[in-house]
């Protein structure tokens, strides 16, 4: 059954818009929802299924929320350019952009191909590169923005078989904090986000047996869920978190400590 996000009356991003990648499922949906709740303008962005896409739309709008989805390659500088244009012409500002989207292309690095590591790099840090630069530009005329990047716990700390990805997750820190450094002095934020095991529709699909041990081995023993990261991503896109840039936070239950 569909859930009907209903936008509030006076939220914590009311009359803020906000751009998420990889808002179709899992964690950006999340977000997406989240957003709309509290009353930001969300454009989010797809690459193939134009269908989804208008179906996302109108599922995150019943509640009275205003989302659009702009079709846009995001490995493609020119393409992110082009997107950027098309959501001031649509919304009139771009106050939050949450780079969500990421792949895996799991293996050890004996079996792991030239394309597994370059399509992981392209999708999940350049993608992060072409945003900020194209964004950039507005949120300096503007004075004021938050940048929220999606990293890893496996950016933080590595995991066997995940060398493309632990290294584009780790690249995405050490560009968030750069980017907070240069742009700190224009009242725009950078922050980063790293999730341990959140359990969404790709985690349902592994043995029940490996996540019961996933799960026995954090903390809290419990898996996150998509809600806990979007909680976060709210309060960093908020004006609760003025005071804070550059900064790394896991979300993992305690996993990492």
């Amino acid at each position: 059954m569909t859930k009907v996000v209903k936008k509030a009356e006076m939220g914590e991003l009311s009359g803020k818009t906000a751009i998420i990648t990889g808002a179709s499922r899992g964690i950006g949906k999340a977000i997406a929802e989240c957003f709309v709740k509290e009353g930001a303008k969300v454009a989010f962005t797809y690459l193939s299924s134009e269908d989804r896409a208008k179906a996302l739309e109108v599922e995150l709008g019943k509640g009275g929320g205003v989302v659009k989805g702009f079709r846009s390659d995001a490995s493609q500088y020119d393409d992110t350019v082009i997107l950027v244009d098309d959501v001031i012409a649509e919304f009139g500002s771009i106050d939050i952009v949450v780079n969500n989207a990421g792949i895996t292309r799991d293996n050890l690095l004996m079996r792991m191909s030239e394309a597994d590591w370059d399509d992981v790099m392209t999708t999940n840090l350049k993608s992060i590169f072409n945003m900020t630069k194209a964004v950039q530009r507005i949120m300096l005329k503007q004075r004021s923005g938050s940048m929220i990047n999606m990293s890893s716990v496996v950016g933080v700390k590595g995991n066997a078989g995940q060398s493309n990805y632990a290294a584009s997750k780790a690249g995405i820190i050490g560009f968030t904090k750069s980017i907070a450094l240069e742009l700190g002095s224009r009242n725009i934020r950078c922050n980063a986000i790293a999730p341990g095991f959140i359990e969404t529709e790709m985690t349902g699909q592994l043995d029940e047996k490996v996540v019961a041990e996933w799960r026995n081995s954090i903390p809290l023993k419990r898996g996150g869920t998509p809600e806990d990261v979007a909680q976060l991503v709210l309060f960093l896109a908020s004006d609760r978190s003025s005071y804070i840039t550059g900064q790394v936070i896991n979300v993992d239950g305690g996993m990492l400590t």
